[in-house]
């Protein structure tokens, strides 16, 4: 899964770790198949029920929603294999019929030409060097921020090549589902073929076949609890007299840690970035998929809020001087893993199955720092952000989220 895009006030950012893992090539004759199942909200559930960025945007700047829920679910399989096709490559997914999805999902092979790059991480470049400009990067949740923030960032520096230690150190480990080019035959849904959307009330739950004339049949059933996770719901977003914004939300359920970003800048270029963890984050990247011994890991070092969290708040000082801040909030859920044979218990070095299966969950949403989601969604102001910046307060009026969002990208 590539990095979510962050809308900020005055610019559109893909924003990415430093130092990441590469793709490696699969060995052995093991089949292994993933499935990433995510659920979203916010601007994130637009995309999804727009299928793709541009009807998105467009939607929001018609003022128009992207469907009747106020969440989406999105699922991503993928297949791959040391085996090489019997003819054309081949395979489906049969999934059960609370899925919502169709009896079949056929997993396609990209041609050559199509394939994306392999889970290599995109890196965040600066054109011809002559970047300039500056990152200032808070962390920790408060009413205020800590002493020693923010970290500022040299873009200039970047650009030579110069990586400030604030960001030369890896944070969390990715995960390396199957890809095009890293095992001998690779499929995948959605794909060009079929791309039929998963409704929200759409469930995993249930017996599941995959089958192909380069995988062996695979056969598996997902019980209660190995399923979409709820969609993440902000209960606050909405910023005090201090110019603070106290975040709380409903607890998801199974999920094992929650990450918050905010993103925005000033009107002389400067980016400010926030994140809810309490150390020092080296890493600048909407979180991906996690693994369960991963978030465990995070948890600990307290980078990751615990699944008991339910409220943060994000610093005066971040939203000092900001035309629009995005924000983005991701709750990590469990995985189930499946394997033929069964892995024993004292299973001996180098022991492959036929296959594996790994499922993986996580909720994602993304929106505005400082305003409320469901009254931009109706077409309402949420003038309590201007009154916290110090703006002269103007009379209420009807606004959609694509005149908000014009306005926050033209500084106005």
């Amino acid at each position: 899964m590539k990095t979510m895009m962050i809308l900020s006030g005055a610019a559109t950012l893909a924003l990415v770790a430093f130092g990441g893992a590469t793709a490696q090539t699969r060995q052995g004759g093991t089949v292994d198949y993933w499935m990433s199942a995510e659920t979203t909200s916010g601007f994130a559930a637009q995309a999804a029920q727009a299928r793709g960025g541009a009807g998105m945007l467009g939607a929001m700047m018609s003022g128009r929603g992207g469907g009747d829920a106020d969440y989406a679910r999105r699922l991503t399989l993928q297949l791959g294999s040391p085996r090489a096709a019997s003819g054309p490559p081949a395979a489906e997914h049969l999934p059960p019929a609370a899925l919502g999805a169709g009896a079949s999902l056929p997993l396609v092979s990209p041609e050559a030409a199509q394939r994306p790059p392999q889970n290599t991480p995109e890196r965040w470049t600066w054109g011809d060097g002559g970047a300039q400009g500056r990152i200032l990067i808070y962390w920790g949740c408060g009413e205020r921020a800590r002493a020693g923030q923010p970290v500022e960032i040299d873009l200039s520096q970047i650009a030579r090549g110069q990586v400030p230690p604030a960001m030369a150190q890896m944070v969390w480990r990715a995960m390396n589902p199957p890809a095009a080019g890293a095992t001998t035959t690779y499929g995948e849904w959605p794909n060009r073929r079929s791309q039929t959307t998963v409704p929200a009330t759409g469930s995993l739950v249930g017996d599941h076949v995959v089958r192909g004339n380069y995988t062996p049949e695979l056969r598996f059933t997902l019980a209660q609890g190995q399923d979409f996770l709820a969609p993440i719901e902000l209960t606050q977003n909405s910023p005090t007299a201090s110019g603070a914004v106290p975040l709380a939300w409903r607890s998801v359920p199974n999920a094992g840690g929650y990450l918050l970003m905010a993103v925005g800048s000033r009107e002389d270029g400067t980016l400010v970035m926030w994140s809810s963890s309490e150390v020092q984050m080296s890493q600048v990247a909407g979180a991906d998929y996690l693994s369960e011994a991963e978030v465990a890991r995070l948890v600990q070092q307290r980078v990751l809020l615990n699944a008991q969290t339910t409220q943060c708040t994000v610093p005066a000082e971040v939203m000092n001087g900001i035309q629009a801040a995005s924000l983005m909030m991701t709750a990590f859920g469990p995985e189930a893993n499946f394997s033929y044979p069964a892995r024993p218990a004292r299973a001996p070095r180098g022991w492959a199955p036929e296959w594996t299966v790994k499922l993986r969950t996580r909720s994602a949403y993304m929106g505005m720092l400082g305003m409320d989601m469901a009254a931009m969604m109706r077409g309402e102001d949420s003038s309590s952000s201007r009154s916290a910046r110090g703006r002269q307060e103007q009379p209420r009026r009807r606004r959609s989220i694509g005149g908000i969002l014009r306005d926050s990208i033209l500084g106005r």
